[in-house]
């Protein structure tokens, strides 16, 4: 924008291996950004950071003050992660940046509040503005003007209210391009769906659960998912709804990623101001850490009529989640609930693809278990519906919408109907490489 060069988040692929996983830092020369402006602090969006930062030595990294305490506890639990996987899954490169290369770079991250203008780029000539963004702590919008041309910037979003995080609060006036997420564009949500249905519905398959004499297991992402959910339980416990007394286990990453909510309980954009998770707000039981791969189930007793909520999410290999679900898959008695997205191909989305077998593979070096749990999923999604995204960028039509963040039937879906809904603006699907002049 003018004679400043930003970027907007830097992150690593999900489904990529070694430095695969970057985004294409070869393609921009050494020392040549001026800033660097990170929307919420998942991976997908702030893990390459580091690698970033060691070619872009002057860039300012901007960042609310929740995000960038997440974000450094992430970066350094990817440290552990990548070196495990360097000799698991003989991956020379990793890890890909160090334990002190984010000592190195972190303090000097700048944190902004919402909705408070700053200043950066040459003569100062960019002004900003972040706004709630409703996805998970810290997360927000961005808003850039220069000169006469102002760019907005969705991030992950979520426009409605959920249990601990307050909906989006954007604006819709004076955007002249619009960079839009298109994460569910591909599927409608059902008709008939309501958030205080889906939960009923949750609460009654636990509840079925416990009183058969099983234990549920629910695989979370360790940030966002697992907090939200954790609140749910404690909401569904105090109307009675839940029995009080049912023992709720939290592991893996969770413990630190929850702590961190706890730190902002006061000061977030987010419901149920001042409760606290770990300090008297529920009573958890939170499981002692295990570094060795094959004592990371022993570090959580299996016993009948518990939730057990773990990371991760998608079960990945060599979590918490992944290695419990051997308790829990075997017994008629158990319930593997899903609440969050799990990739096709990992091992919750194949396990969920999977109901109805008798038998399941975790991971390529063990054997097949007896499936005989039952096994649901619910849709607590972090991200906006397809028809609200397209309100809300009926909204703002903008002269100019470039979607981003989404698989290609989710990101057609948008051009097409956005094309249909907004014939005078310029709307664009932008695939790595491209250059679009604003």
């Amino acid at each position: 924008m003018g004679n400043t060069r930003i970027i907007l988040d830097a992150g690593t692929h999900p489904k990529r291996e070694g430095a695969d996983n970057l985004p294409d830092l070869d393609s921009l020369d050494y020392d040549s950004i001026d800033a660097i402006i990170i929307s919420h602090a998942h991976l997908d969006h702030a893990g390459a950071i580091p690698v970033l930062v060691r070619n872009q030595p002057n860039a300012k990294v901007f960042l609310t003050e929740e995000s960038n305490e997440l974000v450094e506890s992430l970066l350094h639990n990817s440290v552990n992660v990548m070196t495990s996987q360097r000799d698991e899954l003989d991956i020379p490169e990793f890890p890909l940046f160090t334990h002190s290369e984010i000592n190195a770079i972190q303090p000097n991250w700048e944190n902004r509040a919402l909705r408070q203008e700053f200043t950066f780029g040459k003569n100062n000539e960019v002004t900003c503005e972040f706004y709630p963004a409703g996805h998970i702590l810290g997360s927000v919008g961005v808003l850039l003007k220069c000169q006469d041309r102002s760019v907005f910037y969705t991030g992950d979003v979520h426009f409605e209210d959920q249990t601990l995080s307050k909906a989006a609060e954007f604006p819709t006036e004076g955007i002249d391009v619009l960079i839009t997420e298109t994460t569910r564009g591909a599927v409608p949500r059902r008709a008939d769906y309501s958030r205080k249905q889906e939960i009923e519905r949750l609460a009654a398959a636990i509840r079925d659960t416990i009183d058969r004499g099983g234990s549920t297991l629910i695989p979370l992402f360790a940030m966002g998912k697992s907090q939200e959910l954790l609140l749910i339980l404690h909401e569904l416990k105090e109307s009675g709804q839940l029995n009080k007394n049912i023992p709720v286990y939290v592991g893996g990453l969770t413990t630190k990623m929850t702590v961190t909510h706890d730190r902002f309980a006061d000061t977030a954009h987010r419901h149920h101001r001042g409760f606290r998770f770990l300090q008297g707000g529920m009573d958890l039981i939170v499981a002692s850490k295990k570094r060795k791969k094959k004592d990371r189930n022993r570090s959580i007793p299996y016993d009948s009529g518990r939730i057990y909520a773990l990371s991760s999410g998608m079960m990945t290999e060599n979590t918490v989640s992944h290695a419990f679900a051997r308790n829990i898959l075997p017994n008629e008695r158990n319930s593997i609930l899903f609440v969050g997205y799990a990739a096709a191909d990992s091992p919750g989305g194949r396990l969920l693809e999977a109901r109805g077998d008798k038998e399941f593979q975790l991971d390529e070096d063990s054997s097949p278990i007896a499936m005989r749990c039952q096994i649901e999923r619910f849709d607590f999604s972090g991200h906006a519906t397809r028809d609200e995204l397209r309100d809300y960028a009926r909204k703002v039509a903008a002269s100019q919408i470039i979607l981003v963040h989404g698989d290609e039937p989710a990101r057609q879906w948008f051009l097409e109907t956005l094309g249909a809904d907004l014939p005078d603006s310029s709307i664009n699907i932008a695939n790595p490489g491209d250059v679009v002049a604003f």
